[in-house]
Protein backbone atom coordinates (compact mmCIF):
# COMPACT_ATOMS: atom_id res chain seq x y z
CA UNK A 1 0.00 0.00 0.00
CA UNK A 2 1.37 3.23 -0.77
CA UNK A 3 2.05 5.99 1.17
CA UNK A 4 -0.65 8.20 -0.46
CA UNK A 5 -3.25 5.75 -0.06
CA UNK A 6 -2.53 4.83 3.34
CA UNK A 7 -3.17 8.63 3.56
CA UNK A 8 -6.42 8.35 1.59
CA UNK A 9 -7.82 5.62 4.07
CA UNK A 10 -7.32 8.06 7.07
CA UNK A 11 -3.65 6.53 8.08
CA UNK A 12 -5.12 4.10 9.82
CA UNK A 13 -3.50 0.88 8.97
CA UNK A 14 -0.17 1.29 10.16
CA UNK A 15 -1.17 2.03 13.65
CA UNK A 16 -2.92 -0.84 14.30
CA UNK A 17 -0.26 -2.85 14.21
CA UNK A 18 1.59 -0.86 17.12
CA UNK A 19 -1.41 -0.30 19.64
CA UNK A 20 0.49 -0.01 22.85
CA UNK A 21 -1.69 -1.45 25.79
CA UNK A 22 -1.91 -0.38 29.64
CA UNK A 23 -2.13 -4.04 30.83
CA UNK A 24 0.79 -6.48 29.62
CA UNK A 25 -1.39 -9.13 30.54
CA UNK A 26 -3.87 -8.59 28.15
CA UNK A 27 -4.71 -9.74 24.70
CA UNK A 28 -6.97 -9.21 22.47
CA UNK A 29 -7.64 -10.56 18.76
CA UNK A 30 -8.07 -8.02 16.02
CA UNK A 31 -9.94 -9.07 13.07
CA UNK A 32 -9.15 -6.43 10.03
CA UNK A 33 -11.38 -6.59 7.01
CA UNK A 34 -10.91 -3.63 4.48
CA UNK A 35 -12.21 -3.15 1.65
CA UNK A 36 -9.90 -2.95 -1.13
CA UNK A 37 -11.28 -0.91 -3.49
CA UNK A 38 -12.49 2.54 -1.80
CA UNK A 39 -12.11 5.60 -3.65
CA UNK A 40 -10.46 8.83 -2.10
CA UNK A 41 -12.51 10.48 0.23
CA UNK A 42 -11.92 14.15 1.63
CA UNK A 43 -11.32 13.88 4.91
CA UNK A 44 -8.70 14.62 7.79
CA UNK A 45 -6.51 11.88 7.91
CA UNK A 46 -5.56 12.64 11.70
CA UNK A 47 -8.71 13.47 12.35
CA UNK A 48 -10.38 10.13 11.47
CA UNK A 49 -7.13 8.64 13.01
CA UNK A 50 -8.51 10.22 16.02
CA UNK A 51 -11.87 8.69 15.93
CA UNK A 52 -10.34 5.20 15.10
CA UNK A 53 -8.63 5.56 18.23
CA UNK A 54 -11.09 6.24 20.65
CA UNK A 55 -13.34 3.62 19.04
CA UNK A 56 -10.49 0.65 19.61
CA UNK A 57 -9.48 2.34 22.81
CA UNK A 58 -13.25 1.81 24.17
CA UNK A 59 -13.23 -1.60 22.30
CA UNK A 60 -10.56 -2.66 24.19
CA UNK A 61 -11.48 -1.44 27.48
CA UNK A 62 -14.89 -3.26 27.02
CA UNK A 63 -13.23 -6.48 26.39
CA UNK A 64 -10.74 -6.30 28.99
CA UNK A 65 -13.08 -5.74 31.96
CA UNK A 66 -15.23 -8.54 30.49
CA UNK A 67 -12.31 -11.14 30.75
CA UNK A 68 -11.34 -9.25 34.37
CA UNK A 69 -14.75 -9.52 35.83
CA UNK A 70 -16.65 -12.20 33.88
CA UNK A 71 -16.63 -15.93 34.81
CA UNK A 72 -16.20 -17.20 31.26
CA UNK A 73 -13.03 -19.10 30.86
CA UNK A 74 -13.47 -19.70 27.32
CA UNK A 75 -14.16 -16.02 26.50
CA UNK A 76 -11.87 -14.65 23.53
CA UNK A 77 -11.38 -10.58 23.70
CA UNK A 78 -12.12 -9.94 20.32
CA UNK A 79 -12.33 -6.18 18.08
CA UNK A 80 -12.78 -5.76 14.46
CA UNK A 81 -12.32 -3.13 12.10
CA UNK A 82 -13.89 -3.22 8.76
CA UNK A 83 -14.40 -0.85 6.04
CA UNK A 84 -17.02 -0.40 3.26
CA UNK A 85 -17.34 1.47 -0.15
CA UNK A 86 -21.44 2.85 -0.15
CA UNK A 87 -20.92 4.30 -3.35
CA UNK A 88 -21.50 8.07 -1.74
CA UNK A 89 -19.76 7.36 1.69
CA UNK A 90 -17.52 5.42 3.45
CA UNK A 91 -18.51 2.82 6.32
CA UNK A 92 -16.67 2.20 9.16
CA UNK A 93 -17.79 -0.41 11.46
CA UNK A 94 -15.76 -1.17 15.18
CA UNK A 95 -17.33 -3.93 16.59
CA UNK A 96 -16.02 -5.84 20.32
CA UNK A 97 -17.27 -8.63 21.92
CA UNK A 98 -16.66 -6.63 25.47
CA UNK A 99 -19.28 -5.53 28.09
CA UNK A 100 -21.86 -4.55 26.30
CA UNK A 101 -23.67 -0.38 26.14
CA UNK A 102 -26.64 -0.86 28.37
CA UNK A 103 -29.59 0.49 26.22
CA UNK A 104 -30.38 3.17 28.69
CA UNK A 105 -27.51 4.86 28.40
CA UNK A 106 -26.89 5.16 24.54
CA UNK A 107 -28.50 8.32 24.23
CA UNK A 108 -26.16 9.58 26.68
CA UNK A 109 -23.08 8.21 24.74
CA UNK A 110 -22.04 11.36 23.03
CA UNK A 111 -22.36 13.61 25.77
CA UNK A 112 -19.01 15.86 26.70
CA UNK A 113 -17.84 14.64 29.93
CA UNK A 114 -20.42 11.14 30.45
CA UNK A 115 -18.16 7.97 30.87
CA UNK A 116 -18.95 4.56 32.12
CA UNK A 117 -15.24 4.35 33.27
CA UNK A 118 -14.17 4.82 37.04
CA UNK A 119 -12.99 8.16 38.15
CA UNK A 120 -9.58 8.25 36.91
CA UNK A 121 -9.96 6.09 33.88
CA UNK A 122 -11.97 8.26 31.42
CA UNK A 123 -12.70 11.40 30.72
CA UNK A 124 -16.00 11.42 28.59
CA UNK A 125 -14.34 13.17 26.11
CA UNK A 126 -13.42 10.48 23.49
CA UNK A 127 -16.35 9.29 21.76
CA UNK A 128 -17.96 13.40 22.46
CA UNK A 129 -15.01 14.33 19.91
CA UNK A 130 -15.48 11.75 17.62
CA UNK A 131 -18.88 12.60 17.55
CA UNK A 132 -18.01 16.10 16.76
CA UNK A 133 -14.89 15.03 14.03
CA UNK A 134 -17.40 13.00 12.43
CA UNK A 135 -20.69 14.97 12.01
CA UNK A 136 -20.03 18.51 12.23
CA UNK A 137 -16.66 18.52 10.67
CA UNK A 138 -17.04 15.74 7.91
CA UNK A 139 -20.80 15.75 7.56
CA UNK A 140 -21.02 11.95 8.18
CA UNK A 141 -22.44 10.20 11.19
CA UNK A 142 -21.75 8.19 13.89
CA UNK A 143 -24.04 5.38 15.92
CA UNK A 144 -23.74 2.63 17.98
CA UNK A 145 -25.57 -1.02 18.57
CA UNK A 146 -25.33 -3.51 21.48
CA UNK A 147 -26.95 -6.69 22.04
CA UNK A 148 -26.65 -7.76 25.91
CA UNK A 149 -24.07 -10.79 26.38
CA UNK A 150 -22.82 -10.23 22.77
CA UNK A 151 -21.28 -7.03 21.36
CA UNK A 152 -20.85 -3.32 20.91
CA UNK A 153 -20.81 -2.22 17.51
CA UNK A 154 -19.62 1.51 16.58
CA UNK A 155 -20.91 2.19 12.88
CA UNK A 156 -19.04 5.73 11.20
CA UNK A 157 -20.27 7.07 8.00
CA UNK A 158 -18.53 9.43 6.44
CA UNK A 159 -19.93 11.21 2.96
CA UNK A 160 -17.83 11.29 -0.07
CA UNK A 161 -18.88 14.76 -1.40
CA UNK A 162 -18.98 16.75 1.71
CA UNK A 163 -15.03 17.04 1.76
CA UNK A 164 -15.26 18.28 -1.85
CA UNK A 165 -18.14 20.62 -1.50
CA UNK A 166 -16.08 22.41 1.48
CA UNK A 167 -13.20 22.48 -0.47
CA UNK A 168 -14.77 23.90 -3.55
CA UNK A 169 -16.61 26.37 -1.19
CA UNK A 170 -13.30 27.37 -0.03
CA UNK A 171 -11.76 28.25 -3.64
Amino acid sequence: MSHAERRRRGGVEPRLSRWPSQDASFYIKLERDFAEAIAASELVPQDITRVCLNLFRNGFYAANKRQKEGNEPKFKPTLKVSTKDLSDAVGVRVPDNGIVIAPKIKDKLFQPFFTTKPTGEGTGLGLSISYNIVTQEHGGTITVDSQIGEFAEFTVRLRRAYGATIAEAAS
